[in-house]
């Protein structure tokens, strides 16, 4: 019987959890907090979980893996030099564990993501199936190694080339490669679009096995940029030992308890998408829409321990909206509410706002107006090409640089426009005049719009 490897997939952080199983016992690598969704695919492929691995203490969110151990009564392995406030069986580099009667883990220390990052060779009747890799070696990438301050990111960049390396040398080509990161995750130093590959397609274009170290390092180095704020809170609550998540709904608020918590300067979320918030939606709210990355943005832009009300046309949607923030350790929403914006108003007249395309805005300038022009963006993107004279404030940054924003209108706008649609409901609830540009920004060159480079300051052709 051959071994079979299920990814499970967490889109909205850009991660991957592994279950691992011979068709009799299995191994998960990596659980997000909400394991049911672990066990769910342990029972359906009718396995039993024995051992539950940790690649490394997470900083993107909070882990699952712990909680499950217990719940099954596995053994819950991560680096024996972690310090952490639970018992656990600790591993070290070398060390060899039997799974079942077939499967064999050989840890191997990888830093680079972090000091005491472990990646886990899979073998089963003595031949290489796969390595889980966490945090080293990613789909074209590696993780990035500056999570843990300034302090550690030289010896770490250092070590993670040297990590891949190592990894490249001791496993045969055939062995394929299980990241947790590098689906949109901010812990990757870069984002690749593989969903699958194997040591030798890796030796043949990783930049950390196709580099020289000073090379890799300075290109590593030069490409990270910011990354979500909460990231300070997730590895503290990974060393405590996380409890079990409470997905249970919250209480329900009526329009006059909605009102009183926005105005108390707490967070109401309202989860729409971005088109039907900006045609109507209660003053006030903020939007952060289950179509895009909500829990990322959310968690990066709410002041940590703000308490936050979900409103969901279904409960349904509050119950997503509330599975994704306890990955991120925000564990009990403080209400939720249901139904539409006209339920959620009490009465109250709806704001609303305009969105538009970036050939609307080509035809403001082209009619001779001066529009304010917002990119929210990130700093790397707008490096490589940008809309001419146009403001820069990437979106973490905004709530903190309100007074650099004018009164409007302003048209706001990012790559593709979900970062648009949270950033002009931000400014709406400051009261400031905004238009979304809810548009890819490949458009705006064919739309007319002047193109420039912060190198060269050129335009560039359409």
């Amino acid at each position: 019987m051959t071994i079979t490897v299920l990814p499970l997939d967490t889109p909205g952080l850009g991660d991957r959890t592994y279950l691992a199983h011979d068709g009799e016992v299995a191994l998960v690598v990596d659980p997000q907090r909400d394991y049911d969704r672990v066990l769910g695919i342990a029972e359906a492929a009718g396995v039993r979980i024995t051992h539950v691995f940790e690649s490394h203490i997470h900083n993107d969110y909070v882990t699952g893996g712990l909680e499950l151990a217990r719940e099954v009564g596995a053994q819950y392995l991560l680096n024996a030099d972690d310090p952490v406030s639970f018992e656990r069986t600790g591993v070290s580099d070398g060390d060899v564990v039997e799974v079942g009667a077939r499967m064999r883990v050989r840890v191997l220390l990888t830093p680079g993501h972090t000091h005491t990052h472990l990646s886990f060779a899979l073998e089963a009747d003595g031949e290489s199936v796969a390595v889980f890799t966490g945090g080293s070696l990613l789909y074209g990438s590696t993780g990035r190694p500056d999570l843990l301050g300034p302090d550690h990111t030289d010896t770490l960049a250092h070590a993670q080339w040297h990590s891949a390396r190592r990894l490249a040398a001791e496993l045969p080509d055939e062995t394929a490669v299980y990241p947790t990161h590098g689906f949109g995750s901010f812990c990757s130093a870069t984002q690749s679009g593989g969903t699958a590959s194997t040591i030798g397609q890796e030796k043949l274009a990783n930049p950390a096995l196709t580099t020289d170290e000073s090379r890799y390092v300075e290109d590593l180095l030069a490409g990270l940029d910011a990354y979500p704020a909460y990231y300070a809170h997730m590895g503290a609550a990974n060393s405590a030992g996380p409890g079990e998540a409470d997905l249970s709904l919250p209480t329900e608020a009526d329009p006059a308890e909605l009102r009183r918590r926005i105005e108390a300067g707490e967070w109401v979320v309202d989860l729409r998408n971005r088109t039907a918030f900006a045609a109507g939606h209660v003053g006030g709210t903020v939007n952060f829409g289950l179509d895009g990355q909500f829990v990322t943005y959310l968690a990066w832009l709410m002041p940590w321990g703000t308490p936050v009300t979900l409103l969901g046309e279904t409960a349904e949607d509050v119950a997503e909206a509330q599975r994704e923030l306890v990955r991120v350790g925000i564990d009990r929403p403080a209400a939720m509410a249901t139904g539409t914006v006209e339920d959620w108003s009490g009465g109250e007249p709806l704001r609303a706002y305009r969105t538009a395309t970036f050939a609307d805005l080509a035809a403001e300038f082209t009619a001779g107006r001066s529009p304010v022009v917002l990119d929210v963006r990130r700093n790397q993107e707008r490096a490589e090409r940008h809309v001419a004279g146009s403001l820069h404030i990437p979106i973490h940054e905004v709530l903190e640089r309100l007074d650099e924003v004018p009164a409007g209108p302003v048209w706001v706008h990012c790559a593709g426009g979900y970062r648009a649609g949270v950033v002009a409901a931000l400014l709406d609830a400051h009261g400031i005049d905004v238009v979304a540009i809810d548009d890819s920004f490949d458009n705006a060159g064919p739309a007319g719009l002047h193109l420039t480079t912060d190198a060269t300051n050129q335009e560039i052709p359409a």
